[in-house]
């Protein structure tokens, strides 16, 4: 690990005390009484966002469809709780606590009582909207409604109901009974009381809470989108991905963007037709290879998990490549660094000059919470007025990239992100 820039820590220590702090909310808001959740959905992200709750002393109904998923949800969640306790994390006692506080259920009614309730089902609008009518129609006036939506547009899941002043999204990230960040998701219509409402509770449930504006991705998975961009275009140019990883490995992230593409599995989204490959990763998927669950991705993977660069993802990297007409050269860490970072920075700016995020700091959390950036820098806004806004547009330039006006009015005001 480097050692911090110059202030860093200063700079985290700051933006977490301002992150729960809302421009327009004054402080005595009155909060919404939180005595009771609900949660839709027991798989995955729908358990562990219950334990959340559940350990913070907070009870949780939650509901699915179908008998299967729901008493296998509920028995995982017996079971991260039996690890906790095996880790010496938790108290036996606590713990079997915490899982008495969960109720599981298939009825939709059983949400009637909520205070809030969170829903955590198929990522897809149609399915959100359904869910949040059935809602608007079953749970009790006043309560909280939240979406776990990582993308999708909150005002328009509002509008499914009747009480758009009470939606808003509460982004957790996987596993969320771990992972600190929670994007709170401030539609156009969301009450004061329930966004000031939300953030206090984020802290209840040991969440670093930050405001995000309405807008695909939010403030995280819009930068991240960047990233994968350049990432993919890279590979197809003729840079390794094993490299493309590496850089951004020896940066100080835990994972590049091909080995978080392994873990998460590749077939995520991918349409099951071998016939039909657009994409690297539809080929790969094609061939088998649909990441560390089956043994192999971009990756081949050992029994320990540890893994290998496989001639044959190159082979279709390059095969693909060639089809698509795109010359193949070879491409330097510092362009791979640059056009990985770099556009992420200038989204950033974009996210600011848009009100999407409230300051930069707040981004810097979202990325040191959510996505593994590396501490030492302070987050990707403090570390870009280190690396010089400057370099950052003329980097931006050299390799055919758009810069955010923002980023050039600060240059040519001689201003940063963060001044000194």
């Amino acid at each position: 690990m480097s050692d911090p820039l110059p202030g860093a820590k200063e700079h985290i220590a700051k933006a977490l005390t301002l992150s729960a702090t809302i421009d327009d909310i004054p402080a005595g808001t009155p909060l919404i009484p939180i005595a009771k959740v609900g949660v839709i959905g027991a798989g995955t992200m729908g358990g562990g966002i219950a334990m959340n709750f559940l350990t913070a002393g907070i009870p949780v109904t939650i509901v699915e469809r179908e008998q299967p998923a729901l008493t296998r949800g509920v028995e995982i969640i017996g079971k991260n709780y039996a690890a906790s306790v095996k880790r010496g994390r938790i108290d036996e006692a606590v713990a079997a606590a915490a899982v008495a506080r969960l109720t599981p259920s298939l009825d939709f009614a059983a949400l009637a009582d909520c205070d809030l309730v969170i829903e955590a089902v198929y990522e897809a609008m149609e399915v959100k909207k359904d869910v949040f009518g059935k809602l608007d129609a079953i749970v009790k006036p006043g309560a909280i409604l939240a979406s776990n939506t990582s993308y999708l547009d909150v005002d328009e899941i509002a509008a499914a109901t009747q009480r758009p002043e009470a939606v808003l999204g509460m982004h957790f990230f996987s596993p969320a009974n771990i992972m600190k960040l929670l994007e709170v998701v401030r539609g156009a219509k969301t009450g004061a009381r329930q966004l000031a409402t939300v953030m206090q509770l984020a802290g209840t449930i040991g969440k670093v809470p930050v405001v995000s504006g309405v807008c695909h991705g939010f403030i995280g998975n819009r930068m991240l989108a960047k990233r994968q961009e350049q990432a993919n275009a890279l590979i197809m140019e003729g840079a390794a991905y094993n490299d493309v990883d590496q850089v951004l490995l020896d940066f100080g992230f835990p994972m590049g963007p091909f080995q978080m593409g392994d873990l998460a599995g590749l077939d995520i989204g991918w349409h099951r037709d071998p016939g039909k490959v657009t994409t690297v990763r539809e080929a790969l998927c094609a061939a088998g290879r649909w990441g560390q669950k089956t043994g192999k991705g971009f990756y081949d993977y050992d029994e320990n998990r540890q893994r290998t660069p496989s001639d044959e993802v190159k082979a279709i990297i390059a095969d693909f490549a060639r089809k698509e007409g795109v010359p193949q050269r070879n491409i330097g860490t510092d362009e791979i660094f640059a056009r990985l970072i770099y556009p992420m920075i200038s989204e950033g700016a974009l996210i600011l000059d848009e009100g999407i995020a409230q300051r930069p700091g707040d981004i810097d959390l979202v990325w040191l919470n959510g996505y593994g950036w590396p501490a030492w820098t302070g987050g990707p806004m403090f570390w870009a007025d280190h690396e010089g806004l400057s370099k950052i547009i003329a980097g931006l330039e050299q390799y055919g990239l758009p810069a955010a006006p923002l980023l050039e009015r600060l240059v040519q005001q001689g201003g940063a992100f963060n001044p000194a």
